[in-house]
């Protein structure tokens, strides 16, 4: 019988937790279970692997990340959402780094995973289509923007900004030049 109070929900909390705390290479069931205070054997009631856990804790992040960015956006067209979008990126990012690393960088097959990781696409496709580009102007776009995003946010979080420069100021300026580039 599952333990009360524990549901797969509360596991991946735990995970995302022991993910935030020490990086998504800490994660195993191990480390889940002792912050869960449970044996490891008692959370395959509630994951059938350690895989499908991170699964899991993939679906969530981006499910994070997915509202945050259509909230950013929402109601706002061209740069100012394209500077929505890209703030937004990245304040996930910096202010969750362990679960940002955590994030798959190819889909993988499962479809609530799927579709979790094109809704970020979606928000993304509807700030471009708002510079006029559809079709596979759209799709390009979005690869830049998203390496743009990437980026800049993977470098900041492992601390690859060190020259005395203001990293803000850095940051404007990018969104600056995607903006321009995107313009007609």
């Amino acid at each position: 019988m599952p333990r009360v109070g524990l549901s797969p929900d509360a596991v991946v909390d735990a995970a995302v937790a022991v993910i935030d705390a020490d990086g998504p290479d800490a994660l195993s069931l191990a480390a889940v279970a002792s912050r869960t205070g449970v044996a490891t054997p008692s959370l395959y009631k509630h994951v059938s692997s350690l895989d499908a856990l991170r699964g899991l804790v993939q679906l969530r992040v981006l499910t994070e990340l997915g509202d945050a960015l259509a909230e950013a956006v929402l109601g706002r067209s061209t740069d100012d959402a394209l500077r929505a979008l890209m703030d937004t990126y990245r304040d996930y990012a910096v202010t969750h780094p362990n679960r940002y690393t955590a994030l798959p960088q190819h889909t993988r097959p499962e479809p609530e995973l799927a579709a979790a990781s094109n809704r970020v696409i979606e928000v993304v496709f509807a700030v471009l289509r708002g510079y006029g580009l559809e079709g596979s102007a759209v799709i390009h776009a979005t690869r830049c923007v998203r390496a743009a995003m990437h980026g800049f946010a993977s470098l900041q979080i492992s601390g690859g900004f060190r020259l005395a420069e203001e990293i803000d100021e850095s940051h404007r300026l990018l969104v600056d030049l995607v903006a321009a580039g995107l313009r007609p």
